[in-house]
């Protein structure tokens, strides 16, 4: 199975073309310092600027919520002003997810193209930087945003699915079908795994955010410890032998 008929088999339908790309920040913003004047260096500032505040006000106060003119005045703009880069609140929640979120899983999805490391070895490096570069920040908190209010917003949840719950599956299994064509690994039902192995780190995510900061530390059991556990837990499944006959038979 390829990673585009992967694709179609998780959704139902065949994968749409590709996401327009993140806007570009700090190169331009860089390029541009040596030679423009002050006040246009700002202008080409704007755009990151407002995203920076969406995503503190999305993650603070969930979308709903959410003002653009909060944004704008966090941002230190006006609200026209924010008008002319995002038409909508929903154009800037995209916005934040394409600028802040995709860009993650594509690099991640190049690490393991370019990768000559075994699948066990890249399963764990997906799970570790899962959480480093997403779990354990901010951006987890959109998780929850998406979560929590996918039933009065389904037009956001939708576009997570597309944009960053999809790809991030896909990336996923294109590990563990890497693992059975190079016989590392049996032959599982890789959609229904996919799904069982993501919920504990979504979960996790969703928890920081949300009943973590309200429960003593010391009921906490560590994220390393977490990952690890639930690695052992799949590579011993993907690793099984179907045929072995348990104990008990």
């Amino acid at each position: 199975m390829t990673l585009e008929s992967l694709k179609t088999s998780l959704t139902g339908r065949p994968p749409k073309g590709p996401s327009p790309p993140p806007m570009s920040r700090s190169p331009s913003i860089a390029s541009a310092s040596s030679r423009s004047p002050r006040w246009e260096r700002r202008k080409q500032a704007r755009p990151g600027e407002l995203l920076d505040a969406a995503l503190q006000l999305f993650v603070e106060k969930g979308y709903a919520a959410t003002r653009l003119d909060d944004v704008a005045a966090r941002a230190g703009v006006s609200k026209g002003t924010l008008y002319l880069y995002f038409p909508s609140k929903e154009d800037l929640f995209k916005a934040v997810v394409r600028e802040n979120i995709v860009p993650l899983i594509e690099a991640f999805q190049r690490d393991v193209a370019a990768s000559r490391a075994g699948s066990a070895e890249l399963l764990g490096s997906f799970f570790n930087e899962w959480w480093l570069r997403f779990g354990a920040t901010p951006l987890a908190g959109i998780v929850k945003l998406v979560v929590g209010e996918a039933g009065n917003f389904p037009e956001i949840a939708r576009f997570f699915q597309q944009e960053v719950v999809l790809p991030n599956m896909v990336l996923l299994g294109s590990i563990v079908q890497r693992g059975i064509r190079e016989g590392e690994f049996r032959q599982i039902d890789l959609e229904a795994s996919i799904h069982l192995w993501m919920a504990p780190l979504v979960l996790r995510a969703i928890w920081k955010h949300s009943i973590e900061p309200c429960c003593p530390p010391e009921y906490d059991v560590p994220i390393e410890r977490f990952i690890a556990l639930h690695l052992d837990n799949i590579l011993a499944t993907l690793r099984a032998n179907p045929h072995t006959e348990s104990p008990s038979s």
